[in-house]
């Protein structure tokens, strides 16, 4: 049995992942006019801070809480007429993201402004709110780039709590944005390893699976076979789904699959990635556990799809 005939898990792969189990109640089909406003005035209201990138956190103890009660948003100069409900916590706790205007330099001792991969990397905020973190990141960044209308040019409005906006001219409606990117983990089954490359922006030694966006008119399976070709050389016959991420920046979904290698020579497109290579079973185990011995190579983080990606084939071969 391979990979590709791998039953089904114990545990959803997705998950697993950093950025995933948003529980929230996000009610977007049932939204009138003023629910936005009915949430910021409910007592058990609690929202997101966001601004140049970073979450704003404040100091709790020995750590970190990324919710504030809404009176507290006021000296960090809230962009309150663009904030966006996100939905509601165990039952009617309204959650919102709100971008705030204060230089993140000028914060209180108490407050640090923290970018959301540093927050995911050092385990600053786990769990369910860091699925809500990363929803708020990306529908703040998707709000921030779309205040003008794309026909027209005239400002847009919120609507629905923020989760549209329309342009008052023309009548032009917008909808929040997801850009789809593949990833995935080559396999070659004959020889029992796995493709693994590396780009010039990566921390020194980290290798990961390859990755791209899915273009328009084009399969998943289609983007993980070209793709893979073109970055790698390697030609790939069948895809197999495994998990997706979101990924809060600003507003993507990973995708990530297996794809079975038909080729092993590899031609490296040097214009994206550095290096790429084969990894037999226990060199990847190796990279996984960050041991030394391996040149010092690794691969990413455990909260990255891509982790999942390698850790889940490994385990599969037990």
């Amino acid at each position: 049995m391979s990979i590709f005939d791998a039953p089904g898990h114990k545990t959803e792969p997705s998950s697993q992942v950093a950025f995933a189990g948003n529980s929230l109640d996000r009610r977007s089909e049932h939204r009138d006019e003023n629910c936005l406003g009915d949430a910021l005035a409910s007592p058990h209201a609690r929202a997101f801070m966001f601004g140049d990138g970073r979450a704003f956190l404040k100091k709790a103890g020995d750590g970190f809480e990324i919710l504030h009660k809404v009176d507290e948003l006021q000296q960090f100069d809230p962009d309150i007429e663009n904030a966006v409900l996100l939905g509601f916590a165990d039952g009617e706790a309204p959650r919102i993201a709100v971008h705030v205007r204060l230089d993140p330099e000028e914060l209180p001792d108490s407050i640090k402004a923290i970018d959301h991969r540093s927050i995911y990397i050092q385990g600053l905020i786990k769990g369910d709110a860091l699925g809500q973190m990363a929803q708020g990141a990306s529908l703040i960044a998707w709000v921030r780039s779309h205040a003008h209308c794309g026909r027209c040019g005239s400002q847009t409005r919120a609507m629905a709590g923020g989760y549209r906006r329309e342009c008052p001219e023309c009548g032009h409606m917008l909808f929040p944005r997801t850009d789809p990117v593949v990833i995935m983990l080559a396999i070659d089954s004959e020889n029992d390893r796995c493709l693994l490359g590396r780009s010039p922006h990566f921390p020194p030694g980290m290798y990961s699976c390859l990755a791209g966006f899915l273009e328009p008119g084009e399969t998943i399976e289609d983007a993980v076979r070209r793709e893979t070709h073109e970055e790698a050389g390697i030609h790939i016959g069948q895809v197999r789904y495994h998990a997706s991420q979101p990924w809060p920046m600003p507003h993507t979904l990973m995708i990530g699959c297996y794809g079975e290698a038909a080729s092993t020579k590899i031609a490296i497109d040097n214009r994206e990635i550095e290096d790429c290579r084969w990894f037999n079973r226990e060199e990847a185990a190796e990279l996984v556990s960050r041991q030394t011995g391996l040149s010092d190579l690794s691969s990413p983080p455990p909260g990255a799809i891509a982790h999942h990606l390698i850790r889940d084939w490994l385990a599969h071969g037990r």
